[in-house]
């Protein structure tokens, strides 16, 4: 397969609509339920939030192209008359199918025959689509759109600005190319010839979605931990 692995990467913040101040505020009103069980629930003032920071935590997306053509065996079926006993085709020829007793019952002997050709077949396969990963590499949707209502306009300002926690994949980029590509390549048939294919990348595209962390304890000292969707404002 013919591969073009020379790739540019895209950067894509998305816009936060939840602020630090609301968030604390979401994150008091549900400080317990990490903590309760079917026996108890502990009081707020229990409960203590040691911190609360912003993640940028990214995901990626991977568009791309694949085509092939290639001969592949296939026999095809056709009709003929009652007393035709046989087909040529150039060089070949293709006899009858036999007719089993059932058959003969119900079409009787001025019925059709059929001839069963053995024939290659030149196939042409396109595929096109596009794949979201997590930071750890598993495949999912993104619950927004991605336009330019919903981006910031300066993304590496705010990446390396120092005051959040920035979550890069824990992958390779290679490794979710590898996954599109299986994705696109459907399976083949065994007993083909002449295969042409080509994978051509798209698009790559590192979008980092803002989500603020609250960590919390007990008097106990167990903690836990509070994630909070600040595109939608909603605890993950």
């Amino acid at each position: 397969m013919i591969l073009t692995n020379d790739y540019d990467v895209k950067t894509v913040v998305i816009r936060k609509n939840l602020e630090e101040e609301d968030a604390l505020k979401l994150v008091e009103q549900k400080k317990t339920d990490p903590f309760k069980s079917l026996l108890s629930r502990p009081k707020k003032e229990d409960i203590h939030i040691d911190s609360l920071k912003l993640c940028y935590e990214s995901s990626l997306i991977v568009s791309g192209k694949y085509t092939a053509n290639y001969f592949r065996k296939a026999i095809h079926s056709i009709d003929v008359d009652s007393n035709v006993h046989g087909v040529v085709l150039g060089d070949a020829i293709f006899p009858v199918r036999s007719k089993s007793g059932l058959e003969k019952a119900f079409v009787g002997k001025k019925g059709k025959n059929k001839v069963d050709l053995s024939l290659e077949e030149h196939v042409f396969v396109e595929e096109e689509d596009e794949l979201t990963f997590d930071h750890h590499g598993l495949e999912i949707e993104l619950p927004f759109k991605i336009d330019s209502k919903t981006i910031e306009n300066y993304p590496k300002k705010i990446l390396e600005g120092g005051s959040s926690v920035i979550r890069k994949p824990e992958f390779s980029y290679d490794s979710v190319i590898d996954k599109l590509q299986f994705h696109l390549k459907k399976p083949m048939e065994e007993d083909v010839r002449d295969l042409k294919d080509e994978f051509v990348l798209h698009d790559i595209t590192e979008v980092y979605i803002p989500i603020f962390e609250a960590r919390l304890s007990d008097l106990k000292k167990k903690v836990e931990i509070i994630r909070i969707d600040a595109v939608r404002k909603k605890i993950l």
